[in-house]
């Protein structure tokens, strides 16, 4: 979780939603990284979790991952859900549940739902308060950017 909380500061540095991702395979390697590019790409697919799924994809050469581990900083939203279940990982580990578009736990059960062709184990709460902290920050220094000077 360590390297996906790099991922994001590494996010908001460049002036995207400080959200990390990373992918281990089964042996624990690390086969793909990703964070948010959304700002940088201008792409509302370059979340985190895509960004690093696509990474692990080139990095072995084909398109499941099974027996892979994604860590994420933040609960996935549907879109990446989607993908964590088409890309067959094994498990999901998370930080910080997302109360506005979560689709693992707080709005949506993707990971889990029997009616899928796929499912996944699923770890959150992993250094929880240290990922939202990140989000909290990220947001109060946008607002105070964007605050009207005082005449």
């Amino acid at each position: 979780m360590l390297e996906a909380i790099k991922e994001a500061e590494a996010a908001a540095a460049a002036g995207d939603v400080p959200v990390g991702a990373l992918v281990v395979d089964a042996a624990g390697m690390r086969i793909g990284a990703g964070r948010n590019r959304r700002e940088l790409d201008q792409d509302p697919t370059a979340h985190a979790e895509v960004v690093a799924l696509r990474e692990a994809t080139h990095a072995l050469g084909h398109w499941r991952l099974e027996g892979a581990t994604v860590y994420a900083t933040l609960e996935p939203c549907p879109m990446c859900a989607g993908a964590l279940v088409n890309a067959r990982v094994a498990r999901l580990v998370y930080g910080c549940a997302d109360p506005k578009a979560g689709a693992i736990d707080t709005l949506y059960s993707i990971g889990r739902d029997p009616r899928l062709n796929h499912r996944f184990t699923v770890t959150a709460g992993v250094r929880a308060e240290e990922c939202a902290g990140l989000l909290r920050e990220f947001f109060l220094r946008l607002r105070s950017r964007n605050r009207p000077a005082a005449t």
